[in-house]
């Protein structure tokens, strides 16, 4: 595989290991993605979980955790690590000031459009700044932003398609629609940044993201003109997953008609694997409860029928009959736990058979 530039990073091994909240992707996860080469990713969306005064002081509490998380990482790997930072998340500011402090190598955010991301630098950081984006016209809209407010251009592009896991930048209308389609956004996207990099002599590197599952899909997304390709399925039925055994379990169990869409509190999409809990919400067994957190600033706390930040930390700690798993199309299709240096070798051999 071709290795990946973004500014003066280089990456060995062309894969990003997706943010997955809430505790899916920690230091652990991530330090052993980078140990193999690739982008390690953090996940910040309600990190503080593990801390004990995490109801009661919420805001520190994700303060604290994200600036553990990064230094653990550290401690485990010289590669280059990533924190994945959601614009909808109420304490956003927070996490993208901490992790800037702690001199994490990429902020990646999505979930929203990231407009004044810039305005967190000082211009001594390191860090390197990737938008995850689900159009061209979106792509365009930041780059435009950040160059006439703050002289600075995307590192990278992250275009996400609708086979993703989790919230999905889509209306559920063009789930299936061919026009949304990965293979779609991806050339559109490069032909978007084109004339940017032209103007500036800056490279930046489209990452395609979405339903990439095997060696043979980032073949034909490099192959489309993608610089590289963002994976998070794939990774959490590895043994250093920071999920639950369940958790992982759940994906080793589902079957392909298990893998549904559903109506998040947030007011977005999602996709995830059915289970109790889910058809429970669909039946009107669940109530709306007190919302501890306000994590989302999209969220209609006053309508849901549950707290998505509670649900999400349950299925992490493996009560999966108060949660559910979100995850990728193609979660089916793992059938074992193995290691990321496993996972890792797997995918180089399918990519190079795939030729």
């Amino acid at each position: 595989m071709k290795e990946l530039k973004i500014g003066n990073l280089t990456i060995s091994l062309p894969i990003i290991q997706g943010g997955m909240g809430v505790g899916i992707s920690l230091s652990s996860l991530a330090a052993a993605v980078a140990n193999e080469g690739g982008v390690g990713v953090i996940s910040a969306a309600v990190i503080g979980i593990t801390e004990k005064d995490f109801i009661s002081n919420f805001i520190e509490a994700n303060i604290r955790a994200l600036k553990k998380e990064i230094r653990k990482a550290r401690e485990l790997t010289k590669g280059i690590l990533g924190v994945n930072i959601m614009m909808a998340l109420s304490n956003y500011a927070d996490m993208v000031k901490t992790a800037i402090e702690e001199g994490i190598d990429i902020i990646f955010s999505g979930a929203g459009l990231p407009l004044n991301l810039p305005a967190f630098l000082t211009g001594k950081e390191k860090t390197k700044l990737v938008p995850i984006i689900s159009s061209a016209r979106a792509a365009g809209l930041i780059t435009k932003r950040w160059y006439e407010k703050y002289d600075y251009l995307p590192d990278a592009i992250v275009v996400e398609g609708p086979k993703a896991g989790g919230h999905l930048g889509f209306k559920k209308s063009e789930l299936d629609d061919s026009d949304f389609s990965l293979e779609k956004l991806v050339p559109a996207v490069i032909q978007e940044m084109k004339p940017w990099e032209q103007q500036s002599g800056k490279v930046i590197p489209v990452i395609a993201a979405g339903g990439i599952y095997d060696g043979a899909d980032i073949r034909k997304f490099i192959n489309m003109g993608a610089a590289g390709v963002q994976m998070a399925t794939r990774f959490v039925t590895t043994h250093e997953c920071d999920a639950s055994e369940e958790f992982k379990n759940t994906y080793i169990r589902a079957e392909k008609e298990d893998i549904e869409i559903i109506d998040s509190p947030v007011g977005m999409p999602g996709r995830a694997i059915r289970n109790q809990f889910i058809d429970a919400v669909r039946e009107g067994k669940k109530h709306p409860l007190n919302c501890h957190f306000h994590c989302i600033r999209t969220c209609d706390v006053k309508n849901s029928p549950y707290c998505i930040a509670t649900a999400l930390i349950n299925a992490q700690r493996g009560n999966m009959n108060h949660g559910f798993a979100f995850a990728g199309e193609n979660a089916y299709r793992t059938r074992e736990i193995v290691s990321v240096k496993e996972l890792v070798r797997s995918l180089k051999k399918e990519y190079d058979s795939s030729l």
